[in-house]
């Protein structure tokens, strides 16, 4: 049930029917939904004395007319109760009809009559809203769409969002005369999205969703992934890409296919014969684009304390003072492996220097 307030206040001045007249004053028509219940509420006090008459009129029907007894209008049986101390008014069971304008009047004892009015807007409950497209398979800057908001009940207004924010009119985007459709010319990456239509009256609202698909991309396409590994290491390529649908991707090495059709690459032991280049292509089967980027991948490369083919020299070849440095590096073995890999990833063998 909603009150409205209704203020009465003489403006002094005097009319030949020999009333003063009254004015009713509020922000606004007063607003009430199909089955609910307002009440016309005066700021009027209780006389010392009862009012002589209290008349509600609404287009030219007396609603009700109270002096000794109260004389209600058939159409208003049961739908209204009448405050006799004050004056306010509640009625019940709105329908759309009942929008208008209201007149009370109001006889005092001993007084000048007093009169105010006062407007009602009935609405109906909004109730069922939906959005619908023209397009079900959409391309960037290929394609363009309509997206048209549909509701039941008295819709006032309808206010666009996308994936939260408010949708303004631009060169690609432009709305029909009562906002209930709006135009996306062409379709662009950033038309990807969520999209809301808030329908509303002053008595309710609701808002429906749709997802909008654009397909668009490969782009921003990248290789995430160390350029550098130690042998043994295990290496994981994650090749990305901006893309609706999801691309498909294929990774080359060293120019050559590796029949590797996923977004990861995966090499599970590192070695030297592993190092180059590692292509991705990205593939968007639906917009038929591609897009390709390449990360060198290479093997760490370690200094040594001596020529590291030293160690590999057979012993009639070895230098003088050799044996007594090996005996030194018994603790430093790790390092000694780590010399003859480095050794390795130049190309060196150990059969060529026997």
């Amino acid at each position: 049930m909603t009150d409205f307030f209704l203020f009465l206040y003489s403006n002094g001045t005097k009319f030949s029917h020999g009333f003063k007249k009254l004015f009713f004053l509020y922000c606004g028509p007063l607003s009430g939904a199909v089955a609910d219940t307002v009440v016309f509420s005066t700021t009027l006090r209780p006389p010392a004395s009862p009012f002589l008459s209290i008349n509600w009129n609404f287009k030219g029907v007396n609603i009700i007319t109270s002096t000794s007894t109260n004389i209600t209008d058939p159409g208003y049986a049961n739908r209204i109760t009448l405050d006799r101390a004050t004056g306010s008014l509640e009625l019940r069971n709105l329908v759309l009809q009942d929008g208008g304008e209201y007149t009370l009047t109001i006889t005092p004892d001993g007084g000048l009559q007093m009169q105010g009015r006062i407007v009602l807007n009935v609405y109906t409950p909004i109730t069922g809203a939906t959005i619908r497209s023209t397009a079900a398979v959409l391309i960037e800057e290929k394609s363009s769409t309509n997206l048209t908001c549909e509701a039941s009940g008295s819709v006032s207004s309808r206010e666009w969002m996308k994936d939260g924010h408010l949708i303004q009119a631009g060169d690609m985007i432009s709305f029909s005369a009562d906002n209930s459709t709006v135009f996306l010319h062409p379709v662009l990456s950033s038309s990807h999205g969520t999209y809301q239509c808030r329908v509303s009256n002053p008595v309710s609202a609701q808002t429906a969703d749709f997802q909008l698909t654009v397909n668009y991309g490969p782009y921003n396409v990248s290789i995430i992934g160390p350029s550098a590994v130690s042998s043994g290491d295990t290496v994981i390529l994650h090749c990305l890409a901006a893309s609706v649908p999801p691309a498909n991707f294929i990774w080359m090495f060293n120019g050559s296919q590796t029949h590797v059709n996923t977004s990861l690459f995966v090499i599970e032991r590192f070695r030297a014969q592993n190092s180059g280049d590692y292509n991705c292509t990205a593939i968007n089967m639906v917009t038929m684009k591609e897009n390709s980027t390449v990360l060198n991948l290479r093997g760490n490369r370690v200094g040594c304390p001596v020529a590291p083919w030293l160690v590999l020299l057979p012993q009639s070849k070895k230098p003088p003072g050799l044996k007594s440095w090996l005996g030194n590096m018994k603790n430093n073995i790790n390092l000694i492996k780590i010399c003859m890999f480095s050794l390795c990833m130049r190309g060196f063998s150990p059969g060529s220097l026997a």
